[in-house]
Parts: structure tokens; sequence; C-alpha cells
């Protein structure tokens, strides 16, 4: 058979039997990217979505059951902000959904309710909280890929990202991890699915993606707070990018700068910086924003420099460094 009639031959009766309930009450479902969805928000849905401890995960389903059984299930219980289903792409479900309520009460009773249950003859499903991560690590990438750069692609290929972050890689030499922040946990397990699907590249390098581990994390939270412990002492700290150590070269960096824009006929760089923190060591952390008009999209990020002797802020020594960053991500230095 080819391949459409087989997909549709496979559990021909559950699926007629979903589109006549789908048809008799109405219910719109929607399937994008291997998942179906009903709701989110639902007909009738008045203000925003439902806040965090909402969301159920239901584990163990059997494959050949669909939303005409799930959703009055669940429903019994509470008011439905949205249901998925994940799919297989013959048409049966991959064994797991998501139920979000428009409470958290309801969201419990649930979990009460339907955890264990048999939605069949020996066939007992798992119901539990979900843990509504919202955050990806990305492994492996080039240490030439700039934040900006990142960004615009996952902005191409994927939907809800709020930020991205770069640090260097606890894993890999001479490389990049980024963390990656979506809007819901929705977007962020399609944005896995996608990335991870798609096999990706940037600069050449193959990413590793998947959920932000919470240690990784804190370990990356603790190298932002307390740079001064590896950064001076030359050790490794994954939340403090290496600055390049100071060359009589660098103080001819901002004149390079801006003979390359002029040159280009991009336009002259303009340079806001910010001071964050400064430590006992001498380091400073300032937020830097370059913007060069002609260039759709400014640079910004976060750099660490030391004081260049007493009564110096910074500024200036911040501005050389971002401009060395935008001339190494230009190919000009």
């Amino acid at each position: 058979l080819p391949p459409q009639m087989w997909t549709n031959s496979i559990n021909q009766a559950n699926k007629m039997a979903l589109l006549a309930w789908a048809k008799e009450t109405g219910i719109n479902l929607v399937q994008i990217n291997g998942q179906r969805r009903y709701g989110g928000p639902p007909p009738g849905w008045v203000g925003g979505p439902p806040p965090a401890g909402t969301e159920v995960f239901i584990g163990k389903l059997p494959q050949d059951m669909y939303e005409n059984t799930l959703i009055p299930l669940f429903q019994s219980v509470g008011k439905l902000y949205e249901f998925r289903l994940m799919m297989t792409f013959s048409g049966l479900n991959r064994g797991f959904a998501y139920a979000k309520y428009s409470n958290r009460r309801s969201a419990k009773e649930a979990i009460a309710a339907f955890n264990n249950f048999e939605v069949r003859e020996g066939c007992a499903i798992v119901v539990c909280k979900s843990t509504e991560k919202c955050e990806l690590s990305v492994d492996g990438l080039a240490t030439s890929v700039s934040r900006q750069e990142l960004e615009a692609v996952l902005r191409r290929v994927t939907e809800g990202v709020l930020s991205v972050t770069l640090y260097a890689s606890p894993c890999q030499k001479r490389a990049q991890l980024a963390v990656l922040k979506y809007s819901s946990h929705q977007a962020a397990a399609m944005a896995k699915k996608t990335l991870m699907e798609g096999n990706m590249r940037l600069g050449g390098v193959e990413m590793r993606v998947d959920w932000l581990n919470p240690d990784l994390k804190q370990k990356l939270q603790l190298c932002e707070e307390k740079p001064s412990s590896s950064q001076v002492q030359g050790g490794k700290c994954l939340g403090v990018p290496k600055q390049a150590p100071l060359s009589p070269v660098l103080h001819n960096v901002l004149d390079h700068l801006n003979t390359l824009c002029r040159r280009q006929y991009l336009g002259t760089p303009v340079f806001l910086t910010k001071r964050i923190q400064a430590n006992p060591n001498g380091w400073l952390q300032f937020w830097c924003r370059v913007v060069i008009p002609g260039c759709p999209v400014p640079f910004s990020g976060f750099t660490w420099v030391r004081q260049d002797g007493p009564g110096r802020s910074g500024h200036e020594e911040a501005k050389v460094a971002v401009a060395l960053q935008i001339l190494r991500m230009l190919g000009e230095s």
C-alpha cells in the first residue's frame, strides 16, 4: 500500500469515532508538528491563560485512544483550558498527553481521580503534575556564533523564544553552551522537537539540545554571581567569557572599528555601556550595546573588564572589549 493509504488504514474504527464525536460536539482539533490540540484557549474563554501549576501530564495511554474518550474524561473534574495529545505519523498517539485546567484545584483533582485509573481493563494510566519546563540547553556551539546570530535563527524556526544567553561550554573546549528561555512549556517542547529533528548546525557545528538540567542551571548562576573565584585566578568559569589580555594593539581597536564601518558605508558606531557590578578583585561587569546604523540588529551583551588604574570607571575598557568582539564577528581581528 502507498504510505498515505497504509497510515489511513491503521485504527480506522477509532479514527471514525473521533471524527463523528468532533462533528457532533463542534470541538475543533488542530494538529501541528506531532501534537493535536484542543483549546488554548477554548471557545468562550475570557482573559489570559491559567497560571503555572494548572497542567497535568498523562502517561501510559493506549495508543489507539483519542480525544473523544480522553477530553470528556478529564473534563469531568474541571474546565479544560487546553488538551494536547502527542501523535505519530501513522495517526496513533504516542502514549502521552497534557491537560491544562482553568485553575490549580481542578489539576489536583485530576491527579487524585485519574492517577492509576484504568481507562480500559488492564490499562492504568499515570497522571501527575506537569513540570512545565520552559528552558533548553544547546551545547557544542562554535565560539564564533554570536547571541544575535543564534537568536535570529531561533526566531525563524521556533516560536515563543524570550531570551538567549551564551556561556562557555562546561563539557567541550572552544565551544559555547546556550540557555534558551521560552514563553511556555509547549513552546519549549515544540522548539526542542524542531531543533533535534532538524539536526541544525551553526558555524559548522552540530547543536545538542536538551532540557536545562537544574544542577547545570545552578552552576551557571553561581558563575554569574562569583566571577572572581576563577576569572582572576585564571581558572574556568562557565558564566564569564574570557577577556583577551590587553595589549597596545587594543588601544587602536575603536579606530579600527570606526574605519571599517566607514569603509563599508555602515555609519559611525554608537556605544552604550552600563556598569552592572564590581567585585573586590577589580573586575567590573558591563552591559554593552553597539548600534551600527547600517546593521539591522544592534550588538548587545555582557563583558568583564579590569579597572585600568585608580580613578578609571572601566567604560572605555568595556567599549574596547565589545569593539574587539564585533571585529572578531566581522572577521577583522
